[in-house]
């Protein structure tokens, strides 16, 4: 049995969610504030609906605070409709967002999405593979370089493992995105193109290899 953590300071939103994904076989475990979210993930929820709007700590703060400790989804539920503001909730590692008010089965549908993807996910895992003076531990999501771990967020992780278990392959930045973030098929590329800077960034002050190659007016591929 999956299990949802929902988090909301409107308890009738709590309870609709609770209700139905009850119904669907899901456990749903809930949380009124960000404060008490935290506490919650002692449950090791499968997925963590979100809402950003909260008095005390909010959602995208919540999401920051929790991304380098917990591996699964985040799904953040928001009245917002600004590209700023899902922007800033993809940088502090949420992976998807609806907006309120949202229809609850295509909120099933896409919880749905995000566990068959990760199931995808841990099923094609390797333990470890080693490229150049890197090696790259997917089960413990690290990356090394000449022994010197990289700091990595969840995102960054998640790109250099789709390039690197697919090395070679070109990926567009729009595939990449729906890859990674999923379901907004026209992608954001600014929001691909930032996190790829990010990563080099960081390979490149331990290393000088190109592990991510760009090309030009296709996208970047792993650099074998």
């Amino acid at each position: 049995m999956y299990k949802i953590l929902t988090v909301d300071d409107e308890s009738e939103i709590v309870l609709m969610i609770k209700k139905y994904f009850t119904m669907c076989g899901y456990e749903v475990i809930t949380a009124c504030s960000g404060e008490d979210a935290i506490k919650k993930l002692k449950y090791e929820p499968d997925i963590i609906l979100l809402d950003i709007t909260m008095p005390g700590l909010d959602g995208l703060e919540v999401c920051r605070l929790i991304r380098n400790e917990i591996q699964c989804p985040i799904l953040l539920l928001t009245a917002r409709t600004e590209i700023k503001e899902r922007v800033r909730g993809f940088e502090t590692g949420a992976d998807d967002y609806i907006i309120k008010p949202f229809d609850m089965e295509e909120l099933h549908a896409r919880i749905d999405a995000h566990i068959r993807r990760e199931n995808r996910i841990q099923k094609r895992k390797e333990v470890i593979r080693f490229y150049k003076d890197m090696i790259i531990n997917y089960e413990r999501r690290q990356v090394k370089i000449n022994g010197q771990e990289i700091t990595l967020s969840k995102k960054e992780f998640d790109i250099i493992a789709e390039l690197s278990l697919n090395a070679g392959r070109v990926f567009s930045r729009e595939k990449i995105y729906e890859n990674i973030w999923g379901f907004d098929k026209n992608g954001n590329n600014e929001t691909v193109i930032e996190h790829i800077r990010r990563i080099r960034m960081k390979l490149s002050e331990v290393s000088d290899y190109e592990y991510i190659k760009t090309v030009w007016g296709c996208g970047y591929t792993w650099n074998l």
